[in-house]
């Protein structure tokens, strides 16, 4: 998969490096009562759409290491590839539970509201660390050793 030469692993994981993150923060100020009603839309919104750049990246890398498998060899690579698993489940659980979360906002209460919300938050500090990682990573093998 490519765009004007360009594998698309490297133009989707922008996406999934800056709004896989940026929805977990979300998540993590709608969790504090003050800030429910204004970060519950855009929470569900970045969430949704980091998931699909998650995915995108996911399949994109496999696309990548499929075409050139020697990239595979490199340990820096299977690190990323590693990590990379991980993310994309990590931020597909994360971004079910926003919606989850988001959509049944109004009848959660009580006990119910306050597991939703440790879910939630759970989940957003284990993608931004999945994902930060992973990032990393990713770079790492592209400028590691230069």
């Amino acid at each position: 998969m490519e765009i004007n030469g360009l594998p698309l692993h490297a133009l989707v994981i922008h996406g999934a490096v800056v709004l896989g993150p940026l929805a977990a923060l979300l998540a993590l100020v709608y969790v504090v009562p003050r800030g429910r009603e204004w970060a519950r839309w855009p929470m569900v919104g970045a969430a949704v759409v980091a998931a699909g750049f998650v995915v995108a990246a996911y399949l994109s890398g496999r696309d990548l290491l499929d075409s050139n498998p020697a990239l595979g060899q490199l340990p820096a690579v299977a690190t990323h590839e590693d990590r990379a698993g991980v993310a994309l489940w990590v931020t597909l659980v994360f971004a079910v539970l926003a919606v989850v979360v988001g959509l049944a906002h109004r009848h959660l209460e009580g006990p119910v509201r306050l597991l939703g919300s440790l879910l939630l938050s759970v989940a957003a500090v284990a993608t931004i660390v999945t994902v930060v990682l992973t990032g990393d990573a990713g770079a790492e093998a592209v400028w590691g050793g230069r």
